[in-house]
């Protein structure tokens, strides 16, 4: 297969960038000493705890979809809102690079703290981009943020993908004719590096996932996972690149289940299968130290020890799961919609959040 690889659009991206402006004007001062809470108050129960992270000096950060981020150092929650620099209170991904500083990937763009203040990253968009011809996504959505063996920082955003150097951007951009992989816009929503080097990319616009080799893409079709949703049967052949196990094994997900790819084929499962839900929807998946794999998705957790699924949703408020990960302590925590906050302890869920009176 041809190299499509065009490393097109490469930007100079200034200091300025990393220590000017904040998100809402110029730089701000340390962010002022607020009300700490033992649980993560929220204000607005709708939406999901999306993401989460353990920072190098063990503060556990929430990325929420309307209640902004959240900082909890074991002891009280610290809540983060536009007011404080913010770009969106609606945050979907978060990442902590290889030299301390945490990048947020929000509703509007970016945003990078740097342990005192918030900045905006603008990331550049070609002027000859095609403008998002859906009138939902026509804002500056970064879904996804990884960082890769060689330092390089991948923003998967709304308006394609792109590759940060800590000097300028390039837009990722392989030709969709030919492999029917990416226009310029809107087609990757998750992405994942292997222990090879290899690039993994899925979304829910595309058939099937993608692998980058560093020189070409290759697209692996997926069996349909199909399912009853309400009275119509609806059917998955996407995928959400997830994780590599122990084993090399990779693990994807969509709405209908997970695959697991063990390098030669891919194998699927669903509800039937184990899997806890009303319809098998995986929404995280993740490896714990013992090496068990946790599932959350639509109707609680599903740990899979290799051979069988135990399912797990006592104490859950809302059992539509949206983040797992675990902290260097072995404790796994569990965000779920309505903005539920959760400390599993291997049995039953501890409530972590609570209303704002």
């Amino acid at each position: 297969m041809k190299n499509y690889f065009l490393q097109t659009h490469v930007f100079t991206f200034l200091t300025i960038l990393l220590f000017g402006t904040a998100c809402n004007g110029p730089a701000k001062k340390d962010l002022p000493k607020e009300t700490e809470h033992p649980k993560l108050i929220k204000s607005i129960g709708n939406g999901n705890v999306q993401c989460g992270l353990q920072d190098k000096a063990g503060n556990l950060w929430f990325g929420t979809s309307y209640n902004g981020l959240y900082k909890y150092d074991g002891k009280s929650f610290r809540q983060f809102l536009v007011a404080d620099g913010l770009n969106s209170n609606s945050i979907n991904d978060i990442l902590e690079d290889k030299d301390g500083k945490i990048w947020i990937g929000t509703k509007v763009g970016v945003c990078l703290y740097d342990g005192k203040t918030f900045a905006n990253i603008q990331i550049p968009i070609p002027k000859n981009l095609p403008p998002n011809k859906n009138k939902f996504y026509q804002t500056r959505i970064v879904h996804d943020i990884m960082q890769d063996k060689a330092g390089k920082l991948w923003f998967v955003t709304i308006d394609g993908v792109y590759i940060y150097d800590g000097k300028s951007f390039t837009l990722f951009i392989i030709d969709e004719a030919a492999n029917g992989f990416m226009s310029s816009n809107d087609k990757v929503e998750r992405i994942l590096e292997d222990k090879a080097g290899n690039i993994w990319f899925g979304g829910r616009t595309n058939e099937g996932v993608f692998r980058y080799d560093g020189k070409s893409i290759t697209n692996f079709k997926l069996k349909e996972i199909t399912l009853q949703f309400e009275s119509r049967r609806v059917g998955h052949n996407w995928a959400w690149p997830q994780l590599q196990d122990k084993n090399g094994n990779i693990w994807f997900s969509n709405w209908g289940g997970a695959y697991r790819y063990d390098g030669k084929t891919f194998t699927s499962f669903t509800k039937s299968d184990g899997l806890a839900g009303y319809n098998g929807l995986v929404a995280k998946i993740i490896e714990d130290k013992n090496g068990n794999l946790l599932f959350g998705g639509d109707g609680g957790l599903s740990r899979y020890d290799g051979k069988s699924f135990t399912c797990f949703k006592d104490g859950l408020i809302n059992p539509w799961i949206w983040s797992i990960f675990e902290d260097t302590s072995g404790n796994l925590w569990v965000g779920t919609r309505e903005t539920g906050l959760y400390l599993f302890d291997g049995k039953t869920f501890i409530d972590y959040s609570e209303y704002k009176q």
